[in-house]
């Protein structure tokens, strides 16, 4: 294992600027954005795609500060009901795929995104329950009729640019959000399919980081990890439980 450290979160400043400070910490790896939520202030695939010289560049620049690329990052919603945004988000993703070939990177990370709730809606629908019934005949549209025909059209797609790993974030709000569902988008879609693990987004809905790695583990499906923590606050899970909408102020 190599510690490593997403360079979005320092994607005001030069990445040369970002990889020396990092050298100095004695940082092993760096994971890239490309696009979508992450942004790619620091890595642009339509800048480097098909151009060797800023490809080595870019290689040069991270393995002379005796570091690697752990993955490049393309969170997004490639299945989002507005076409016009799950176009966008889906053409990210294949050129972060293509790049991640050109680089030699066998880590793509990603979320599994969401759709609405027929083919007219404009906002995702994310089904967390199963009553009343419409919710689970809705998730068994989604499932069935968009996210498995997408993700093992995907997988295919991957593993032609050379990417066995497609590491997803199990994050609330899209169709992967915890270990079960990771597991069942990989049994149903693709065994290159597996977890990008932010322990964060599993501790706040009740999930033991420990066992879900565990449980993932005994799949062989973590790809990627994510050492991030999360503030729990005890006082509004007692009265509200753990899902919420509001903003709260300093976060």
């Amino acid at each position: 294992m190599k510690v490593g450290v997403f360079t979005v979160l320092y994607q005001d400043q030069p990445l040369d600027e970002v990889l020396d400070r990092l050298q100095i910490l004695g940082v092993q790896a760096v994971e890239l954005g490309t696009g979508n939520y992450p942004g790619r202030n620091h890595c642009d695939p339509k800048e480097l795609l098909g151009k060797p010289d800023k490809i080595q560049e870019l290689k040069m620049k991270i393995q002379d500060r005796g570091m690697t690329i752990s993955g490049l990052s393309c969170q997004g919603n490639p299945l989002h009901p507005q076409s016009e945004i799950a176009h966008g988000h889906h053409q990210t993703w294949e050129d972060t795929v293509r790049l991640a070939e050109q680089l030699e990177v066998e880590v793509v990370n990603c979320f599994s995104g969401c759709p609405g709730d027929s083919l007219n809606a404009r906002v995702p629908n994310w089904v967390t329950c199963a009553w009343p019934p419409e919710y689970l005949e809705l998730r068994k549209w989604q499932w069935e009729e968009l996210v498995v025909p997408y993700w093992k059209e995907q997988s295919s797609f991957a593993y032609q640019h050379g990417i066995e790993k497609i590491a997803i974030e199990m994050h609330p709000g899209f169709v992967v959000y915890n270990p079960e569902t990771m597991i069942e988008l990989r049994q149903r879609a693709g065994e290159n399919i597996g977890a990008n693990i932010d322990p964060s987004h599993l501790i706040w809905q009740g999930i033991d980081p420990v066992e879900a790695i565990k449980y993932l583990g005994k799949h062989e499906a973590i790809y990627h990890f994510h050492a991030k923590d999360t503030y729990l606050d005890s006082r509004n899970i007692e009265v509200n439980g753990v899902l919420d909408s509001k903003h709260i102020a300093g976060f």
